[in-house]
C-alpha cells in the first residue's frame, strides 16, 4: 500500500459546514439541536416512569431520541474542537463554544432526568426494557446508568449543578485556553525575533544543541511563570467546584469519579503502580546511560527527550505517513486501508504554523462516520509516534461506527489501549528494519523515553494531582506551593534522576485543566501497560490476532477493564502477573539499549 504524495497537512473541515466558524449551516445545525433538547427535556419531565413492561412502547421513544441527540452533541462538540485548535484567535469559534456549552448544559439536564427515570424503573420492567430487540445491544451501558444513578444527587440538584457549571466549572476550562493562546516565546530565528506559540516552541524543545534546548527551557517556564497566577486560579477553582460537588454526592475519595468513569477498580490502579514502582531502578539507569552519552553527569528536564548524537533524525510528513501505513499494514491489512484514507482525505491537521493549540487528539464525528486528528508536525521521531498514535484512536472510532451510539461510550483508558498499540506497531516494526546500530539506538532511545514518560511523567502528574487535592480541601494553594508540589512529585516520580525540574509544569499541561475527564492522566499509562499486553500476545499468536483484536476493541464501550481482559486475554487485572509482564515489555527495550551503548 503506497500513501501517494504530496500530502496536504491541513485538514477539511468544510465536509462538514462549510465556512468554519462563520459558517450558516453550522449555526442552524446548533439551533436545532438546542430545540431538540429543549424537546426532549420537556418530554422527560412529563414522562410517566413506566410501571409495567407494557408501558415501554410509550416511553421507550425517548431513549432512542436521547441517543440521537448525543450523537449531534458529539458531532458539535467535534467540530468546535477542531475550530478551537487551528486557531485560538479564532473569536467566532470561541462565541460558539460558549453556545455549545450551553447546550451541553440542558442535555445534561436532559440526561440526569434520563438515568433518573432508567434508575426509577421497577426490576422486571428493566429486564424486559434491556431485552427488547432495539435496546440489547446497550444493555450493559444502561445498567450502568441505573447504578450510577443512585451515586449522585436528586435530578433537581443535579440539574442545578450542570447550570451552574457552565459559567463556573466549564468556564475555568475555557479561561485556561484563553490564557494558553497569550503565550508568547520570542525567540530568535534567521536574525531576527519570532514569538513562538505554545505548541511551536515545545516542538522545538527536542533541538539536538543543548545550549538551544535550556535557553528555550528557560523562556518556556518564565512564559508560564507570567502566566501562572491566574492560571493557578484556574486550578484552585477548578478543583474546588469537584471537592464541593463529590461532598454533595457523598462520595468520599477525589479518585471516585476517575476511577468510575474510567471502569476499574481501585485495586487495578494501586497494583498498577505498585508494579511500575518496583520496576523503575532500570529506568533510572537508563536515564543515566543517556546522560553518559550526552557527556553530563545527570539529565535535566529538558534532556530526557533530546536525540542522542549531534544531530536528530528528520522525517518529511509523507515519509511519515508511508511508514505508518507500511507498518500497520503487517499486523493489519484492514488498519492500512484505515490510514490511507485519513491521508488521502485531509483527516489531519499536521502544519506546523503559529497559532495552533498545542498537543494532539482526535475528535471523531459520528453523524459522518469521519474522524480529524490534530497535531503540529515539526519532523521528529516523536511526531511520527504522535501521529501513529492518534491514528490509533481514530481506528478505534472507526471499528465501532455500526454499534449504537451508548455502546460507543469507551472510556479513556481503554481508548489510549488502542492508540499506544499503533504506536507499538510502528516503533517495533522499525526497529526490526534498522540498517545500523546507530538507527537501531535512536528507535530503542525512543521507546525508553515513550516509557519513561508513561511510568515517570504521568507519575509525576498523578502524584501531583492527588496532594494537591488534599491540600486543596483545606483552602487555596499559592502558586509558590504548586510549584513546590509539582517538583516535589517530580523528584519522587523520577527517583531523583534529574539535575533540573520543571516547576511550572501544572501551567503548562492542558489535561490538568480538561473539564471533560477529571484526573487525565493514569489512564494514559493504564492504556500503554495494557495495550504492551495485547501487543505481547498479538506477537504471539501473528496475523490471527487482528480479528481478535478488532472484537476486543469493540468492546471496551460495554464492560468494565478487568472483564474486558479476563474475557479476551484472560487474565485479572488486580493481580500484579499480568502488569509484571506488561512493563517487562519496556524493560526489554530498556536492557537491548544498555547493551547496545555498554561501551560508548
Amino acid at each position: 500500500m503506497i500513501v501517494q504524495a504530496p500530502l496536504s497537512q491541513t485538514w477539511d473541515l468544510d465536509v462538514f459546514f462549510p465556512g468554519g466558524s462563520d459558517s450558516p449551516e453550522f449555526r442552524a445545525f446548533l439551533d436545532d439541536l438546542a430545540a431538540r433538547v429543549a424537546d426532549l427535556k420537556q418530554r422527560l419531565e412529563a414522562a410517566q416512569v413506566p410501571q409495567s413492561p407494557a408501558e415501554l412502547d410509550a416511553w421507550a421513544p425517548l431513549l432512542t431520541e436521547f441517543q440521537d441527540v448525543a450523537r449531534h452533541l458529539r458531532q458539535a462538540g467535534a467540530f468546535i474542537s477542531c475550530l478551537t485548535a487551528q486557531s485560538m484567535a479564532d473569536q467566532g469559534a470561541k462565541l460558539l463554544e460558549g453556545r455549545l456549552s450551553q447546550i451541553r448544559a440542558a442535555a445534561g439536564n436532559a440526561t440526569t432526568l434520563m438515568d433518573h427515570q432508567i434508575s426509577q424503573l421497577p426490576e422486571d420492567v428493566f429486564t424486559a426494557l434491556v431485552e427488547r430487540p432495539d435496546f440489547a445491544g446497550i444493555a450493559y451501558p444502561l445498567r450502568e446508568r441505573r447504578a450510577r444513578a443512585a451515586m449522585r444527587m436528586d435530578p433537581q440538584r443535579e440539574s442545578l449543578a450542570g447550570d451552574l457549571a457552565v459559567d463556573g466549572y466549564h468556564a475555568w476550562g475555557r479561561l485556561y485556553d484563553e490564557l494558553v493562546a497569550r503565550i508568547q516565546i520570542p525567540w530568535e530565528e534567521g536574525g531576527k525575533t519570532v514569538h513562538l506559540s505554545a505548541g511551536q516552541a515545545f516542538n522545538r524543545m527536542h533541538d539536538p544543541d543543548r545550549a538551544v534546548r535550556a535557553e528555550l527551557f528557560a523562556r518556556w517556564e518564565k512564559a508560564w511563570g507570567e502566566q501562572a497566577e491566574l492560571i493557578g486560579a484556574a486550578l484552585n477553582h477548578l478543583a474546588g467546584f469537584r471537592i464541593q460537588l463529590y461532598k454533595h454526592r457523598g462520595w468520599d475519595s477525589i479518585l471516585s469519579e476517575p476511577l468510575e468513569t474510567n471502569r476499574m477498580k481501585p485495586e487495578t490502579l494501586d497494583v498498577m503502580w505498585a508494579v511500575i514502582d518496583r520496576n523503575k531502578e532500570i529506568f533510572v539507569e537508563f536515564l543515566n546511560r543517556k546522560a553518559k552519552l550526552l557527556g553530563l553527569e545527570k539529565l535535566a528536564w529538558y534532556d530526557v527527550d533530546a536525540p542522542l548524537g549531534g544531530s536528530s533524525t528528520k522525517v518529511t510528513y509523507d515519509e511519515a505517513a508511508a511508514f505508518i501505513v507500511e507498518h500497520f499494514g503487517r499486523f493489519s491489512p484492514d488498519m492500512a486501508r484505515f490510514a490511507e484514507q485519513a491521508f488521502a482525505n485531509r483527516w489531519i491537521e499536521a502544519e506546523d504554523r503559529p497559532g495552533k493549540r498545542p498537543g494532539g487528539f482526535c475528535t471523531s464525528f459520528p453523524l459522518s462516520h469521519q474522524s480529524r486528528i490534530f497535531m503540529t508536525f515539526g519532523g521528529t521521531l516523536d511526531n511520527v509516534s504522535t501521529l501513529a498514535h492518534e491514528l490509533g484512536h481514530a481506528y478505534h472510532q472507526s471499528v465501532m461506527n455500526d454499534l449504537p451510539q451508548m455502546a460507543q461510550g469507551y472510556a479513556m483508558n481503554v481508548a489510549e489501549t488502542a492508540s499506544t498499540f499503533a504506536e507499538l506497531l510502528v516503533s517495533d516494526a522499525a526497529l526490526k528494519a534498522a540498517g545500523s546500530d546507530e538507527e537501531r539506538l535512536t528507535l530503542l532511545a525512543g521507546k525508553a523515553e515513550r516509557a519513561v514518560a508513561f511510568f515517570m511523567n504521568i507519575h509525576a502528574r498523578f502524584l501531583f494531582e492527588t496532594r494537591f487535592y488534599a491540600e486543596r480541601h483545606k483552602g487555596l494553594l499559592p502558586v509558590a506551593r504548586l510549584n513546590q508540589l509539582m517538583v516535589e512529585a517530580q523528584k519522587e516520580a523520577y527517583r531523583d534522576a534529574l539535575s533540573e525540574y520543571h516547576p511550572h509544569f501544572w501551567a503548562s499541561k492542558l489535561h490538568f485543566y480538561i473539564t471533560g475527564q477529571p484526573f487525565y492522566n493514569f489512564p494514559y499509562t493504564f492504556g500503554f501497560l495494557f495495550s504492551s499486553g495485547v501487543y505481547a500476545r498479538a506477537v504471539a499468536e501473528g496475523p490471527s490476532f487482528a480479528r481478535r483484536y478488532v472484537d476486543l476493541l469493540r468492546d471496551t464501550g460495554r464492560m468494565r477493564v478487568e472483564d474486558l481482559a479476563a474475557k479476551h486475554l484472560g487474565v485479572d487485572l488486580t493481580k500484579p502477573d499480568f502488569w509484571q509482564q506488561a512493563v517487562d515489555v519496556s524493560v526489554a527495550d530498556v536492557k537491548q539499549f544498555l547493551a547496545l551503548t555498554e561501551n560508548r
